[in-house]
């Protein structure tokens, strides 16, 4: 018999009353921030996140999706630095608002500026506007069509993020191409159903 680890359940009443206050999407993010630093450096969600698999091949985990509000918990499990290069410099997450904390190992988050006025469509001129080297405990807030990249650390890194709406399936995802000055669209990672369980004893 299984059931939520307590501190992950906790951390899902408290989003759960954040989005019964309503107010639009930026109020509930930042609301949500402190929140999910609390739960990135709780001892029992790190000692669980050790076990969780690799997402590596454009994976998500899915811990959760609310039936009610909406808002979606990820989380990304990466092995270390990536094996080859990806087909594109930045992403954007649509109209989503996200959370992304780490919960272990380090990453850097680049985030870059929109140069062009997007008057062309398909076209897009972008800069590299800063590059912060976080660790256990970051957590950053990316607002929606900000384009930005997370690079992988020298080892493991875990981090569990908190989308306001759920995109895959419903809305296609920005994808920068500094070379071409181009933006793609594609759907986001696969969702991976994960569950935050412990085993519970039997009377």
């Amino acid at each position: 018999m299984e059931s939520l680890l307590p501190a992950f359940s906790g951390f899902l009443s408290e989003l759960r009353a954040i989005w019964a206050e309503g107010g639009d999407d930026e109020r509930k993010m930042l609301a949500a921030k402190p929140v999910l630093e609390a739960l990135v450096v709780e001892p029992t969600l790190q000692q669980h996140a050790r076990d969780w698999p690799s997402t590596e091949g454009h994976k998500n985990l899915l811990l959760y999706e609310d039936p009610v509000f909406g808002f979606v918990v990820n989380a990304v499990v990466r092995p270390g630095p990536r094996a080859g290069t990806s087909s594109h410099d930045a992403h954007d997450h649509a109209t989503a608002w996200v959370l992304y904390g780490l919960v272990e190992g380090t990453e850097t988050l680049q985030r870059f500026d929109r140069l062009d006025d997007e008057s062309v469509e398909g076209h897009a001129e972008i800069r590299l506007r800063s590059a912060d080297v976080g660790g256990v405990g970051q957590v950053d807030l990316v607002p929606p069509f900000d384009p930005h990249s997370e690079i992988p650390g020298p080892s493991r890194s875990v981090a569990v993020i908190i989308r306001s709406e759920r995109l895959v399936g419903r809305k296609l995802q920005g994808r920068y191409h500094m070379a071409t000055n181009t933006r793609t669209e594609g759907v986001g990672p696969t969702q991976v159903p994960f569950e935050v369980s412990v085993a519970v004893p039997v009377p």
